[in-house]
């Protein structure tokens, strides 16, 4: 382990390196399969309702994981801990692409979501450990990049390997990086050393209740829009298992010896913030990755590699100005940047409140690009001023918090999303039918038309009209709900940034990581 101010040596930096290929990995997972889900389900004779466990079964596992890698670090070593994950982490992916049923394919996600979530935290541990300040920006911008870079092309990547190959490719093209990245983890990683005595002292207790808190909590929010939420008995089970779990948790991790995940980091007011703001973040980071291919499968009817087309604005935003916003983290108090970074989110979103029917790639261009610039902000000084201040034996256990906080604050973001969604469209619909009364001339010659263009077509042209005119107000109400919910994102993170208000100003002009 290196003194706080020296540069790793070569070997470190390669096995960092591979850590980051494992987080990209994992990262990319939790999307790739989003663009093929049609394929998948004829591949293992699912129904739809079976078939969109392939994505939940790996997000629930997923966010056990994330907060338990701190204690697996400390028992395990960091070496030993990633190559276990990176490696189980590849033969599930071999065995999602053998599944012959749907049952097996969504226990083997499970087990692939579980195993990979461990590598995410790591890779931002390393980061913080292993480079002195002085090199923080970039490392970071690194580290953001990869986060935010990951979950936007993967529906994309996904939809291209399925067209050109087979869906079976989406898991089996992880196999030789899972390898390499296990083998050069394993040789260049050495930086702590196991405590095989803290098996004895681990709280199984406390394991079974964080994942019967974090299991059904991801589960009521992926499943609560498509069940109504609370008219589901399902979800009112569900539910209630995960508030009682989360109750018993907290007693637990509050009140043993050893916590299977240590809550004392967030008395550090900058970790305590910093964790909310990474919530806000998962917000946008995972719901304008959904929301954009939404619409445009939606109300445009695109195709998946013409919404990767437009989407990739913002990937190779983050890609081209990564370099040059981790310089200005060093230079720059990182809470002038945060402010930066949540204005350009909020305003990139807000661009985004006037669409239409014809809305495309030029009506998306500019906001993604403001968007993908204050994402790429937001997430590399979010990081930095949350975990840049706390001692190094806390970092471990501070990044699986910081991690799933976000990929809890994107989970509870989608499911608002999708129940303000259909709340917007029923307001819209109802606004909108009103106008359509067969007493205006605007309304009777449409029908009209419309009933000419299809007579001798259908078998009634009246009726086969009016249906056509309902389909053209529903669609707009459609396009409504979607410029409501990005305007909701903008205020949203506008409304953040008096947050900034409360964090503690950075030990030195570089930013917020201080020696210890």
């Amino acid at each position: 382990m290196p003194n706080k101010n020296d540069m790793p040596s070569i070997q470190q930096r390669i096995g960092f390196i591979a850590a980051m290929v494992g987080m990209f990995m994992a990262i990319l997972d939790i999307q790739i399969v989003a663009s093929s889900l049609n394929e998948i389900q004829a591949g293992v004779s699912a129904t739809p309702d079976e078939i969109s466990w392939v994505q939940t079964a790996y997000l629930i596992a997923e966010v056990i994981m994330i907060p338990l890698s701190g204690m697996l670090i400390r028992w395990l070593s960091t070496r030993l801990t990633f190559v276990l994950s990176c490696s189980a982490f590849t033969l599930a992916s071999v065995g999602c692409a053998m599944a012959q049923t749907i049952d097996q394919l969504i226990v083997l996600r499970a087990i692939q979501g579980f195993v990979g979530g461990a590598m995410i935290p790591i890779a931002y541990a390393l980061g913080f450990r292993l480079f002195p300040p002085r090199m923080m920006g970039i490392i970071q911008a690194v580290i953001g990049m990869i986060a935010t870079t990951a979950p936007s092309i993967g529906p994309t990547l996904g939809g291209y390997i399925t067209l050109s190959l087979s869906w079976h490719w989406l898991f089996l093209m992880n196999v030789i990086p899972g390898i390499l990245a296990s083998v050069v983890v394993w040789f260049n990683l050495h930086i702590d050393e196991p405590d095989f005595s803290l098996f004895k002292k681990i709280d199984f207790t406390g394991l079974l209740f964080l994942a019967l808190f974090l299991g059904p909590l991801e589960f009521v929010l992926e499943e609560g829009p498509g069940e109504d939420w609370f008219a589901s008995t399902e979800i009112i089970i569900f539910s209630l298992i995960s508030m009682c779990s989360a109750v018993a948790f907290f007693w637990r991790a509050l009140t043993v010896d050893f916590p299977i995940v240590d809550l004392k980091v967030f008395k550090d007011r900058n970790f305590a913030l910093g964790t909310v703001l990474g919530f806000i973040i998962g917000i946008a980071l995972y719901g304008l990755v959904y929301l954009m291919p939404l619409f445009f499968g939606t109300v445009r009817q695109f195709n998946s590699l013409q919404i990767g087309e437009i989407m990739f604005v913002t990937g190779a935003t983050m890609f081209f100005t990564a370099p040059v916003f981790g310089k200005l983290s060093d230079k720059i108090d990182a809470r002038y940047m945060l402010t930066f970074g949540l204005f350009l989110v909020g305003l990139g979103a807000i661009m985004n409140s006037t669409l239409t029917t014809e809305s495309g790639y030029e009506h998306f261009f500019w906001p993604q690009i403001v968007r993908g610039v204050g994402l790429l902000v937001c997430i590399l000084t979010a990081t930095r001023l949350a975990m840049g201040t706390l001692p190094d034996h806390e970092i471990s256990n501070a990044a699986g918090l910081f991690n799933v906080m976000r990929n809890l604050g994107g989970a509870v973001g989608l499911a608002t999303m999708d129940t303000i969604r259909d709340f917007r469209f029923d307001y819209h619909w109802t606004q909108l039918i009103h106008a359509v009364d067969t007493t205006r001339d605007v309304v009777v010659q449409q029908l009209y038309q419309s009933q000419m263009q299809l007579t001798g077509m259908v078998s009634d042209p009246a009726a086969a009209a009016i249906k056509q005119m309902a389909q053209r107000v529903m669609l707009q109400a459609r396009v409504l709900s979607f410029n409501d919910l990005f305007l909701i994102l903008g205020v949203l993170y506008l409304c953040a940034v008096p947050l900034m208000i409360f964090m503690r100003k950075p030990e030195s002009a570089a930013g917020p990581v201080a020696e210890h």
